[in-house]
This record gives C-alpha cells, sequence and structure tokens, in this order.
C-alpha cells in the first residue's frame, strides 16, 4: 500500500489504556482504519466515507440507510 500523510485519530472508547483500539485517517475519497498496536507495518483498511457513515452509525444504534 500506498504511504500516505494523514491525521490519525483513536477512537474515543479505548480499552486496556488505549492499548485495545483502532485509529482512523482520512484521505481524499476514502476514510482509513488500522490497529494501534501495529502502526508501522500494520495493514491500513481504506473504505469510502459512505460506509463509513453506515458502519459508525450502526454501532452507534442509528437507522441509517444507503
Amino acid at each position: 500500500m500506498d504511504q500516505v500523510d494523514s491525521r490519525w485519530r483513536k477512537a474515543s472508547y479505548s480499552g486496556n489504556g488505549g492499548a485495545d483500539c483502532v485509529e482512523t485517517g482520512s484521505v481524499p475519497g476514502a476514510v482509513l482504519i488500522r490497529d494501534t498496536k501495529d502502526r508501522e507495518r500494520g495493514p491500513v483498511l481504506r473504505v469510502n466515507p459512505e460506509a463509513w457513515r453506515v458502519f459508525t452509525a450502526g454501532i452507534k444504534g442509528q437507522n441509517y440507510a444507503l
């Protein structure tokens, strides 16, 4: 995967002192997701912003339709 310059944010609901969480970042047209424990070499998921909105609405218990 290409190296990207992104501003990463850690989830506010992190367990284990912040070690058990994910971080998100963004680039034009995509939301990036990675594991906090392996920032340097771990995989980075890339999803479109609409899919991210649906996902986060679902975990918040909101109804959101495509």
